[in-house]
């Protein structure tokens, strides 16, 4: 029976566990926490509800088809790694890999929910540097990233308002789309034509998305079909997420830059950024994770945790 790490992240909408042994995704178990329709996002104390129901039926299911036995945990217990860093939701996780570690006797290590997205996006990634930029853009984070040794995280700069995947979601709940909304919209997206009608407000490394919603709202309101809105949306998404990384790249002497979070899953976004990132400049380049660890998951905390074994071990 192999002996295989587990990692576990409850973010603001996903409930998530993965397997992981020898830098290798064994297996992992998602579920994404239920948003009543017409609602722009969850309370905490809601979220923290769904995780604790979501979390034993998850484990249930993961070891019964792994059959292995568990070496280490590995969680995320806030969502990046600062002093002030903090929400409820990650509470439950980390009382849950708190007692499977206790109950098996075997040692827990504490990571934060960026880290994992970096060493998710980086898995089979093809991006092998040591120091590069990470992007990462969800429904809560807006962000660019310095990254050294694949864990240590300087912010750049970012959204200062809202962020990309608020404006995803936001945009698609007044357009009658269920939450999250990014699938959907992007559906509508690919029908629709491209004016570029929605300025970009970037200064540095400093971005803005507000004036964009109200730019969408207007449009939408004035009679624009969902699917141009839905067009305008990305193409704004693409032309402020280009101009950052580029920018960033620039203030830190780096060329390449790692897209993650859920806005990166979208294959409409990755064609847009990459086309317009080559036109702002073509020596940066542009490295994905695989689409279905681009969005919340626990597979980067477990990657994480069996590297820290593996050093554990080691001495």
């Amino acid at each position: 029976m192999p002996e295989l790490t587990l990692g576990i992240d409850t973010s603001c909408y996903t409930t998530s566990l993965a397997l992981a042994g020898e830098g290798v995704v064994v297996l992992s178990k998602r579920r994404l926490l239920s948003v009543p329709l017409g609602e722009k996002g969850l309370r905490q104390s809601d979220g923290v509800f769904q995780h604790v129901k979501n979390l034993p039926e998850l484990y249930e299911e993961l070891m019964d088809a792994a059959q292995a036995k568990i070496a280490c945990v590995c969680v995320s217990r806030a969502p990046r790694d600062a002093q002030d860093s903090y929400m409820p939701v990650f509470m439950a996780g980390t009382a849950f890999a708190r007692v499977i570690a206790r109950t098996l006797n075997v040692p827990l290590f504490f990571t934060t929910h960026q880290q994992g997205h970096v060493a998710a996006a980086l898995y089979e990634s093809g991006l092998d540097d040591d120091s590069f930029i990470a992007m990462h853009l969800s429904g809560g984070t807006t962000e660019a990233l310095r990254v050294e040794n694949g864990l240590k995280i300087t912010c750049l700069g970012g959204s200062g308002d809202l962020h990309a995947g608020q404006l995803v979601d936001r945009i698609g709940v007044k357009l009658g789309l269920p939450f999250p909304a990014g699938p959907e919209l992007e559906k509508l997206a690919v029908k629709g034509c491209e004016k570029s009608l929605v300025g970009v407000s970037v200064k540095g490394l400093n971005a803005s998305f507000s004036g964009a919603e109200n730019a969408i709202n207007r449009l939408i309101d004035s009679g624009t079909s969902p699917e141009d809105a839905a067009m305008e949306t990305y193409s704004f998404l693409s032309r402020t997420i280009a101009r950052l990384a580029v920018n960033a790249c620039g203030k830190s002497g780096l060329d390449k830059v790692l897209m993650m979070g859920g806005v990166a899953s979208s294959p409409l976004f990755r064609r847009e950024v990459s086309r317009r990132v080559l036109k702002l400049n073509d020596r940066v380049e542009l490295y994905w994770g695989k689409k279905e660890l681009s969005g919340d998951n626990a597979c980067g905390v477990a990657l994480i945790g069996d590297r820290l074994l593996g050093r554990n071990m080691n001495g």
